[in-house]
This record gives structure tokens, sequence and C-alpha cells, in this order.
């Protein structure tokens, strides 16, 4: 239950945007819902005059269309052909008293009758605004359909029923396809319906106003069931069976609390009624339930159904565990290509960038970490869920982003330019990394997940994860030069993670004492490789050493011989040009023990060398390069 708590502490604390129209980065709007209250997708507009008589109606375009109303229980969880009108706002089957007339079977019209029963009930209280009352003033007539038909909003076929579906024969009576086929999936009578009033000095639509959100609540808090003790807040409240559906989108049925199986013995033997089990008040359950599906929207990560969720109980803003260092803060690890780095001065930078967050710490500052996804289209679960204290969250999140962090070129800057940065991956990219870029989304939520302990538990990276990386990125020939520098990269970050945590942190920086004979390996495929690609010039075919780097992998005695043996036609073409990196190869090669020099498959250490000593090559090239320019401009 700690996480309805939280939930519910989130939307208290945030009462000041409940109704507030926020606008995600596809430009589709959302808000925190008041309770009571859900979305729809309307279709048709009709606005009344304060008098209660027609005064106009228009087709809404879909952009426009997702509407705030109000909601019972069981409307807000309706399915099949129970009948169970929304309060206000509704489909034409119920708004419509003349709706048997131009459509359906004729066995409608008691939907009509319990919704302007229900609206009646709500208009004629001492709750209910003027607004209201118009509504309701010019729906108990029953000609709804008549005045669309007139106003051109529907049409009808010449037997005056509504047409199902738009049809060429059609083109007699109506020569333009009608817009209200546009905007609607299925026939005219599936329209959904949003009332509006006209009146003068009029300042906010009917779906937007505060006062019709404090209206439809205040009335409905009288109509709750039988209070109970709520296990959430420990305090007796009107309780509720019936919880929130559409927590990830609009169409999304499956819903975390429910229990409609009281004959299959599913919760019998140990419970006689399912809020035994769990007993939560209407208003914890909303207001819980719309600050999830309020904080998915805003600042949640979905994929293939299943959400990744963190916030802050006192700020909602807070690094993202899932996220590379880039995206967390690009400013302070965002460096210069001819930048050196070292583990000291990038800590330092993550040091600065935490610290940025923990100065925002309260009294009682705590994170929330959540998983959901659904198994089935009815029901969702709880995969993960973490409450931690945000000082003790955030030095994890630290040690992740010094431990695990690596030199990248895969990121883009905000225009557009490959940029490098020094740091942790994300969890998708290490998917991608361990999988290829087309695996199924399956498979990366399933790693994402796998990866969170590690991140703020500091747990080990399972090591199914870093081998197939590791078996990926030595096999170069298998992918675009692109795509193996990125997994190249990711892969030298969690095998340095891993040996990290077995005290045998390598670095970046290229150790010429280090006598492992991985390493050194991974050195020699580096020189040779430099070397070849020197030599080519301007061709852009791949060299000896990263054709044969799978091959050399696993047997790296045999392998460096062919290697070595296709280097000397480019030793020749460089000439004395070849000199200082046949110098570092011998070098390298004086390192090794004998009985190290053999056919013995390399492990990870052996990629560690070979990016090092590559960027420590290309680096002195860069400088080379530099103070001759700078020399011959002087």
């Amino acid at each position: 239950m700690s996480w309805l708590l939280n939930l519910y502490e989130t939307y208290e604390s945030n009462l000041d945007l409940v109704g507030e129209i926020e606008t995600r980065a596809n430009d589709q709007e959302f808000t925190l819902l008041p309770i009571s209250h859900t979305t729809q997708n309307a279709h048709i507009e009709v606005t009344v005059s304060e008098n209660g008589e027609f005064h106009s109606a228009s087709v809404i375009d879909k952009k426009d269309a997702s509407t705030l109303i109000p909601c019972t229980e069981k409307s807000a969880s309706r399915a099949g052909k129970v009948i169970s009108p929304y309060p206000l706002h509704d489909k034409l089957v119920y708004v419509a008293g003349d709706f048997t007339a131009y459509a359906g079977s004729g066995n409608e019209a008691e939907s009509f009758a319990h919704y302007i029963k229900q609206l009646g009930d709500w208009a004629n209280s001492s709750y209910a605004t003027w607004k209201v009352r118009s509504i309701y003033n010019y729906l108990k007539k029953g000609c709804l359909i008549q005045d669309l038909i007139k106003e051109r909003i529907l049409f009808v076929d010449t037997d005056k029923r509504l047409i199902e579906k738009w049809d060429k024969k059609y083109e007699s009576l109506y020569p333009e396809k009608p817009f209200i086929f546009s905007v609607l999936a299925g026939g005219q009578e599936s329209a959904f319906v949003r009332f509006n009033v006209r009146a003068r000095d009029i300042e906010k639509d009917v779906w937007d106003d505060q006062e019709m959100y404090k209206s439809w609540i205040d009335y409905y808090q009288n109509l709750l069931g039988d209070e109970d003790i709520c296990f959430v807040t420990g305090n007796r409240q009107p309780s509720t069976d019936k919880h929130a559906n559409k927590i990830r989108n609009a169409a999304d049925k499956a819903k975390l609390i429910s229990a409609n199986d009281s004959s299959g013995f599913t919760y019998r033997g140990r419970f006689n009624a399912s809020h035994d089990a769990a007993s939560i008040s209407y208003e914890v359950s909303q207001k819980a339930h719309n600050a999830l599906k309020w904080l998915i929207n805003r600042q949640g990560k979905i994929i293939d159904l299943r959400v990744f969720l963190i916030w802050g109980n006192d700020d909602l803003n807070v690094p993202d565990p899932t996220e590379d260092t880039f995206a967390i803060g690009p400013a302070p690890t965002e460096v210069a290509a001819k930048r050196s780095f070292t583990n000291r001065e990038y800590a330092q930078e993550v040091y600065k960038l935490m610290d940025g967050y923990k100065s925002n710490l309260s009294s009682k500052p705590k994170i929330n970490i959540l998983v959901l996804d659904s198994a089935t289209t009815g029901r969702m679960a709880v995969l993960y869920y973490r409450n931690m204290d945000k000082e003790i969250y955030l030095e994890k999140l630290k040690d992740w982003h010094t431990s695990c962090a690596w030199l990248h070129r895969y990121r883009k800057n905000r225009e557009g330019d490959f940029v490098q940065f020094y740091g942790a991956p994300a969890t998708k990219d290490i998917a991608f990394a361990a999988y290829g870029p087309r695996a199924n989304e399956k498979i990366v939520k399933g790693l994402m997940e796998r990866m969170l302990p590690c991140i703020v538990d500091g747990a080990n990276i399972p090591q199914d994860i870093v081998k197939s990386a590791f078996h990926r990125a030595s096999n170069p020939v298998s992918m675009e030069k692109w795509e193996w520098e990125k997994t190249l990269s990711i892969t030298c970050a969690l095998i340095n993670k891993t040996l990290k945590t077995r005290k045998e942190e390598f670095g970046l920086a290229l150790n010429t004492e280090n006598d492992d004979r991985d390493y050194l390996f991974g050195r020699l495929l580096a020189v040779a490789d430099v070397l070849e690609r020197r030599a080519l010039g301007d061709e852009t075919r791949a060299t000896n050493a990263i054709r044969y780097m799978n091959s050399f992998s696993m047997h790296p005695e045999r392998t460096w011989m062919t290697i070595q043996r296709s280097l000397q036609p480019y030793q020749a073409r460089l000439g004395t040009k070849a000199t200082y990196l046949t110098k570092i190869m011998d070098e390298i090669a004086s390192k090794f023990k004998v009985e190290d020099f053999n056919n013995r498959s390399l492990s990870g250490k052996y990629l560690l060398g070979f990016y090092s000593q590559r960027h420590e090559l290309y680096q002195k090239k860069e400088n080379n390069n530099d103070a001759n320019e700078a020399s011959g401009e002087e």
C-alpha cells in the first residue's frame, strides 16, 4: 500500500495543478484530474443558451477532442451492455432522448432514462450550477438528434435513419462527405457529445470550469457508499471496490486493483469479501490513480506497454536512473573532442551535478521508482517498486555514473552534431548493445527492469548481459561502423564496471605499465588497426585487425600471426612513418610473459586495452597535427 500512499501524497502536494492543461512532446494534452472526473475524446460539441435552448453545434477536430468530464464509480469502469451513464457528457445513446427514432433497435430508451434522471437529480440539488440546469433543461426535451440533423452535424438516409457508414451511394443526398465521418471510427450513433453553455460574460468552457468540477465533486460525495477503514491512510472514509482503469492511455482497460469474482473462490477461504483483502477509500483511490496517470503522462517512460516511472515526493523532477549521463546533465559532462579524461576529473563533475539535486532536499526527501505492466488486458501489476531516501538514491546514482563510465561518441547535441561524452550509458542503449538495435521490445523492457537494481541498489550487472555485449563488440564485421563503435564503448563501460566490483578497474587512460595478458593483446590489435588505417588513407574498407577481431578474441596467438603478416605491405607503404607504431608493437610484445602468449581465448579486458590504445594513438595524432598547424602559421 505504500506506493498508493505516496501517490496520494503526491496528489495532495500538487492540488494547485488540478485541472491545469499540460502538453506532452507530441502535443497531446493531459492534466491532473480532479476526483470523480475522467477524460474522453468527444466528437460533437453542442452549445445551449442560458435558458436551455439549442444554440449551435460543431464537429470537433481530433486534436481538440480530449475532454475532461465528470464520472461516477460505475460509469468510469463500465463495459459491455451495462447501462451506466456519465453525469453530463456522454454518447448519443445516453444523451439523446430521440435516439430510438433515428438509430438503434428501439431498446435504447432505457439508457436515456437513466441518464436524464441522474442529470436531473444533480441539476435540482443545491450543489448544481446554472450551467448544469441550462444543459438539463435543454436535454429533457429529447430533441438532440433532430437539432443536430437540422444543424447538418448528423446525416440521415432516405428512411430518416442515421447513416452508419459513409458510402458513395449517399452522394446523391450529400455531394460532399460530411466531416463527422472523418472523426468517427464507428457509425454516427457512437458519437460522444460534450455540452457547453453560451451566456453573457461567460469565461470558461464547461469542461474547463473549476466551479463545475467542485459542483459535481460536492454533490457526488453525498452519494458515496458506507464508511470503512482505509488501508492506505488508516482513516474511516467512504469505501469503494471500483478502481480506475485507463492508467497508461485512454484505451487501457487494465486495472491495478480489482476483484470481480465472488463465485470462483479466487479469494474465498481466506477472505469473505473482496474488501477484506484491501479496503481503500474512494477519495484515496481516485487521487492516487489520478496522480499515477498524470505522472505517467508527465515523465513516465513506456516500452511495449511496460511503464518505468520515477518521481520525488517533494520534487517531481529527479534524475532518471535509466538515462545516460549525457541526458541527466549534458552541460557538465559534454566535452570537447581533444580533451583528455581522468576518472578523477569526471567524478568531480558528477559530484557537482548530484549536489545540484541535493540542494533541493527537503526535510522528508523520498524517491519512488515504479515499474508497471499487464499480462492480460484486464489486470496490471506492480513489477518493481522502491521508495528510498533521496540522498541515498543520489549517492547510488553518483556511484553508477562514475563506476560504469566510458567515452562514448553516439549522442547528438541540440544542434544535431555528434558529441563525445564520458559517462554511463542508458539502460535502453545497453539492451541494444547486448541484443542489437532490432531487439524485440519485450527483451528491451526486460533488460531495463533487470538493470534497475544494479543502479539503485548497487547490485552486480548480470553476466549474461555483459557476455552478450562482449561477443557482439568482438564481431565488428556483423554490423555497421557506427553501430559497432557504440556497442564497443558501451561494452567497455559494462566490463569496466564489472572489473571495478572485483577491484580491477582499468580506466580509459592508457596504462602502459599494465602487463595483463588480455590487455596487452588488445593493445596489439589497436596498433595494428591504426597502422593499417593510416596506410589505407581515404579508403574506407575494414582493416585486417577489424576483420579478424572475432577470431582474434578466441585464438589470439594464431590470429595475431595472420594479422602481423598482413601488416607488412602497409608498413612498407608507410616507410619511416610506420616506425613509431612498429616500436609500440615491439614494446607491447616485450611485456608478454612467454607462457601468456598462447591461444587461450581473451576476456573483456582486451576490449579495454584495444579502446585505450586506439584512443591514445588518435589523440597523439590530433595533437601532432595541431602542433604542425601551429608551427606552419608561425
